[in-house]
């Protein structure tokens, strides 16, 4: 593969050829936008890295040129764009203009790697070298077939049916897949033509002597060729070859990290150049003599440096770099403390590089860790409240960090990105307050949830924190207790568990495969050999879909999946069963039990994943369009109803307290009468939004219709859940909507809280009891829950 880098940054370009040249990449490169555009004509390219800020032509004037360009194979080159901005309007305009993909510096070279497949993945049309599949050759020079050297003579289709079985050996495809990958719009056959060039193709396989089994039917998805080796045993061999494969990569890393640390002895010296011009600019901007020629060029080398020193390995360095650049940007004058944290960046810059480069070797996906310790930034200069907020946070299982000003929690955040932040809005000597950093960290992706914690008493400020997405507000002075309860309180309605599965196998051997194949997908497992304890383990773990073996003492998948069906909490449960056994009656027996799908040991990975995934979004879909209200996406009344009968039984069995609520929009017939019943869909759908995120995956939050919602929270008490929906309800009274005249409104709810057992044994029971607390906040002044 043939890729062309353009790029005015000498050395940078050298660490993104080294790279790409140890993974056998062919790469030229030009310095400036003419040059490459030179090469483009003169040479065929399967790829184009190119920077946005070129000299001669621009990147952006680069990407039109080439779409546009007569020479119709250029219309078709993959172009990755790399830049230092990473303003969203500057990634649009690049897409626009015909590039592919946008990578923003400093950039992962693993990420950047990535790409470059991805996109070589898309857009290559290079004849391959010949595909062989035991004695199966395909040659795509001269587009012939044999096996054991006997020529196949295969159709048009039968040829490009095969290649494409055979490119993608470990895939299944359906039917309607391979219409799509084999024939074209305007002649779309009937998925029988697809079955008879199957039929076709096995048939001259057969001939040739490879078997019609070649080809292998996976009945419910498509078609895919026949592993070679499919068995348990087998990974072993597969795990080794994946270490060899591991080592070799991480040698091939630090080789890279080698190369680079010599880059950067042969270049340092022209990247502290550029900072003594940046330093430069600071000491005139500081006198007030600062030439615009000398800021425009100041400007320029802080961009090459955001863009550069962190593919070197210095992050904090190019961290510096680009608050510097956005500083330098701003046209209007200064304020004394803007200019002493920019001249505190600055020396701060320049020690960064009198440190060695640090890079790191990209480390293999790992399973997800649960069990890891929360991070919590506390950004506050109150040194004494901080320690006992950090007392605190240890004794609850956090690992706290404080920073006492703003240039303090950048760093501390560029280091180690936080899960929980809890900012102070004002700091003496700062110019800057921290409604700027609380906007960063509520846009990142994925958003850091951010509390507020300040002595000031401004219901501006609630609102404007609200609207920036705080995740609280809390004046001082406050107790301690309360804070670290709300930042449990985030942190628990932060984590985003993935589907669950539960998987019952005698065989542990089994057990422990499936764990190693299924858990770097994300999913949660709970593994059970003992079918004994089949159901209180069901209960408990309260899965997405199950997978039972079919042959087990004493209970046999078949008497689980009967006992699962004639329930009707769990009558819609996925069911996938797993055997040995491949005959006809045994595959009646499972489906005849009520199974949504067999596959057969010895397991093969692609395989069950696919039909794992397949089967999720399958019912998600079903579960959306019977479950789900449509306008707010909370559980309609029918299933919620379900579920909270399910968390009333485990309740009792438990001996865990339940919290039950009811939540009523307040005047809002008014609402939609003043407003229309569009600005009514919109608080309804922002109410829904907001219970969503703040309570568990694992609470009952529904829409029972009209204005009403009610809440089912699992091992809650009244007065906490009370509490709880208090703190919902002043954040959603500060939300401002507007309907189609612009006309802005606010909107409140009241509520009532009754627990479980205390105020009854059934929702029946719940319901009149939490509605009586309903009425009472409603006739004495609503915008209140009462519990």
């Amino acid at each position: 593969m043939r890729i062309l880098l353009v790029e005015d940054d000498e050395s940078f370009a050298q660490i993104v050829q080294k790279t790409l040249t140890t993974q056998h990449y062919l790469v030229d490169f030009a310095a400036d936008g003419e040059a490459g555009w030179e090469l483009v004509e003169a040479f065929t390219y399967d790829l184009i890295l190119l920077d946005v800020m070129l000299p001669k032509l621009n990147g952006i004037s680069f990407c039109k040129r080439i779409r546009q360009a007569k020479n119709t194979h250029l219309h078709h080159i993959p172009i990755l764009l790399l830049t230092a901005q990473d303003a969203v309007t500057n990634k649009v305009m690049g897409l626009d203009s015909g590039a592919d993909d946008y990578l923003t510096k400093p950039f992962d070279l693993q990420e950047l790697l990535a790409r470059v497949r991805a996109l070589l993945r898309r857009g290559s049309s290079i004849l391959e070298p010949a595909i062989e599949w035991g004695f199966l050759r395909l040659d795509p020079s001269n587009c012939q077939v044999t096996y054991e050297g006997q020529l196949l003579h295969l159709t048009a289709k039968e040829y490009a049916l095969l290649e494409l079985l055979l490119r993608h050996s470990h895939r299944i495809f359906s039917q309607s897949a391979l219409l799509d990958h084999l024939w074209p719009f305007e002649d779309f056959p009937s998925e029988n033509t697809v079955r008879a060039h199957v039929k076709s193709l096995r048939q001259k396989l057969k001939k040739a002597g490879a078997g019609t089994d070649l080809i292998e039917t996976v009945y419910g998805l498509g078609y895919r060729l026949k592993p070679r080796e499919s068995n348990i045993d087998s990974q072993v061999t597969e795990a080794h070859t994946a270490e060899n494969s591991k080592i070799e990569n991480s040698h091939t890393w630090q080789q890279i990290a080698l190369d680079i640390s010599d880059l950067w002895e042969k270049h340092k010296e022209k990247y502290v150049n550029h900072i003594t011009v940046v330093e430069q600019a600071v000491a005139e901007l500081l006198q007030s003599t600062l030439t615009e020629e000398l800021r425009q060029q100041a400007l320029k080398e802080a961009h090459i440096l955001v863009g550069s020193l962190g593919s070197f390995g210095f992050d904090e360095a190019s961290r510096l770099s680009r608050e510097i650049e956005q500083i330098l940007e701003e046209q209007q004058k200064l304020l004394p403390a803007q200019m002493k944290y920019l001249s505190q960046l600055v020396v701060a810059l320049r020690q960064e590089l009198g440190q060695a480069p640090v890079i790191l070797q990209p480390q293999a996906p790992e399973s997800t860790n649960f069990e890891q310790q929360a991070r919590l930034l506390i950004v506050d200069g109150d040194a004494v409240l901080a320690e006992q907020l950090i007392a605190e946070a240890t004794i609850r299982g956090m690992l706290a960090e404080v920073a006492t000003d703003l240039f303090q929690a950048r760093q501390a955040i560029a280091k180690a990105l936080p899960d929980v932040v809890l900012l102070d809005l004002c700091f003496k000597e700062s110019a800057e307050n921290g409604f700027r950093l609380l906007a960063e960290l509520t846009t990142k992706e994925p958003p850091v949830s951010v509390l507020v914690f300040t002595a000031t008493e401004s219901f501006a400020d609630r609102v404007k924190v609200a609207r920036l997405g705080g995740r609280g507000f809390f004046q001082k002075p406050v107790s301690i207790e309360q804070v670290m309860d709300a930042i449990a309180s985030v942190l628990q309605q932060s984590s985003q568990p993935s589907a669950k599965l539960m998987i019952v196998d005698d065989d542990p051997q089994v057990l422990d495969f499936l764990r190693s194949l299924l858990e770097p997908w994300g999913f949660k497992l709970t593994l059970l050999d003992e079918p004994q304890q089949f159901w209180s383990t069901l209960e408990q773990s309260n899965p997405d879909l199950l997978i039972l073996d079919v042959e087990m003492p004493e209970l046999s998948g078949i008497d689980l999946c009967q006992v699962v069906r004639n329930d009707s909490r769990w009558n819609d449960l996925p069911i996938l069963f797993l055997s040995a056994h491949t005959d006809r009656e045994t595959v009646q027996r499972v489906f005849t039990s009520g199974a949504d799908d067999y596959i057969n040991k010895p397991i093969v990975g692609p395989e069950l994943i696919a039909r794992v995934l397949n089967r999720l979004e399958r019912t998600q879909i079903l579960h959306k369009l019977a479950e789900i209200d449509e306008l707010t996406g909370l559980t309609n009344r029918r299933k919620s109803v379900q579920q909270f009968s399910q968390l009333l039984h485990l309740a009792e069995r438990q001996t865990q307290p339940v919290c039950f609520a009811i939540l009523d929009l307040d005047h809002f017939k008014q609402i939609n009468d003043q407003y229309g019943h569009d600005a009514g869909d919109q608080v309804l759908r922002r109410l829904g939004e907001l219970l969503k995120q703040s309570f568990r995956s694992e609470d009952v939050v529904a829409r029972w219709g009209g204005e009403e919602f009610i809440l089912g929270l699992y091992g809650t008490t009244r007065s906490c859940g009370a509490k709880r929906l208090t703190e919902v309800l002043e954040i959603f009274s500060q939300q401002e909507f507007a309907d189609a005249k612009n006309r802005r409104f606010s909107v409140s709810f009241s509520g009532g809280v009754a627990e479980f057992p205390k105020d009854g044994a059934d929702l029946q029971a719940l319901y009149r009891a939490a509605d009586v607390l309903l009425y009472q906040a409603k006739e004495s002044g609503r915008n209140q829950v009462l519990g």
